[in-house]
């Protein structure tokens, strides 16, 4: 079947009041390491909003949309890792465009094969959250990226029902941790346990009374997955000298680092875009999504995914963003085209 010239896409506008539209664009053409994909599923993230507001302020037009999974139908002149046929899955670059749309160029070095047992809406919502969580663990905090190799180490994990939590969960029960996680409804406390959390802490609670009381006065790692100004301070006292602090979430108010002098503590921000925005180790991000198929087809890791919608239209992205910013929202919303 030929590629057709034009697609339709979800684009941004500069208008505040109505921030989205459905238009058609002209197909993107393939860089010469890029690969087209016709773009089969999406997942929603908070990402989204932000590029969102972005496209508004800076009044240029953008599409959205940083999960995907799709079937290769064209290649760069020098893109060689894979084929015209090979189902794929990626979170693409924050600073191209992106996946709410019918086909989207991607660095190869982003990419991994999709594992041919699990459906699209399941895969869609992987990548972005698993790539973040791993960067956190591996790069950042340096722990040992085999399966129970930090077995004695613990971790704790604010927000564990989000995308990344589910994920990091999952990853840091693979890596051999420990794992403390946060959540504060009965069914997001149900959903971190069901994905292996060891122990459960309510965040709109004394946590660090509710730690304390496990008999566990400080923790090496902590992931601070939302708001770190409403965390830092708890997350200060809680941590082992020398141990690691890792944010995804930007602070809206300096934060007190100086804190963590005293223990020699660091802290560390991830976000997982910034390896194709600074071309840092690109090729990484396609290792650790090809890692992330293994797990998904040994049935090691499941996806986080809790919710899917249908169809590629500007009510099926609003009711999707509707959702992401009610806070009710357990691991991942997918959408399939």
């Amino acid at each position: 079947m030929q590629t057709p010239t034009t697609m339709t896409t979800i684009m941004t506008t500069s208008d505040s009041q109505v921030p989205l539209t459905l238009i058609q664009t002209p197909l993107p053409q393939p860089e010469p390491f890029d690969l087209l994909v016709k773009i089969s599923a999406v997942s929603v993230n908070p990402v989204d909003l932000k590029q969102a507001q972005v496209a508004v302020t800076n009044q240029t037009p953008k599409i959205l949309g940083y999960d995907a999974v799709g079937t290769v139908v064209d290649t760069g002149a020098q893109a060689s890792k894979f084929k015209i046929g090979d189902r794929v899955m990626f979170a693409g670059a924050v600073n191209r465009q992106g996946s709410y749309a019918e086909f989207e160029a991607v660095h190869e070095d982003l990419v991994a094969l999709a594992p041919s047992n699990i459906a699209d809406a399941q895969l869609a919502g992987v990548p972005l959250s698993f790539l973040t969580a791993y960067e956190l663990l591996i790069d950042k905090f340096r722990l040992i990226p085999s399966a129970n190799a930090n077995q004695g180490q613990s971790i704790f994990i604010i927000n564990g029902a989000g995308g990344v939590g589910s994920s990091m969960i999952q990853l840091a029960k693979w890596l051999g941790l420990t794992v403390i996680a946060s959540a504060s409804r009965p069914k997001t406390i149900d959903w971190v346990q069901s994905l292996g959390a060891d122990h459960v802490v309510n965040h709109r609670l004394d946590y660090l009374a509710e730690i304390k009381a496990m008999g566990i006065d400080t923790i090496p790692y902590i992931a601070i997955l939302h708001n770190p100004n409403q965390h830092f301070t708890a997350a200060a006292e809680l941590i082992s000298p020398f141990g690691h602090i890792g944010s995804i979430v930007e602070n809206a108010t300096p934060l007190p680092i100086e804190r963590l002098k005293s223990k020699a503590a660091s802290f560390d921000w991830e976000f997982m875009f910034a390896k194709s925005l600074y071309h840092y180790h690109m090729a990484s991000q396609g290792t650790i999504l090809a890692l992330a198929g293994e797990l998904l087809t040994t049935h090691t890791y499941k996806t986080p995914v809790t919710q899917t919608l249908a169809g590629l239209s500007l009510d099926t992205i609003h009711e999707a963003h509707q959702l992401l910013t009610s806070n009710q929202l357990i691991g991942k919303l997918t959408i399939t085209y």
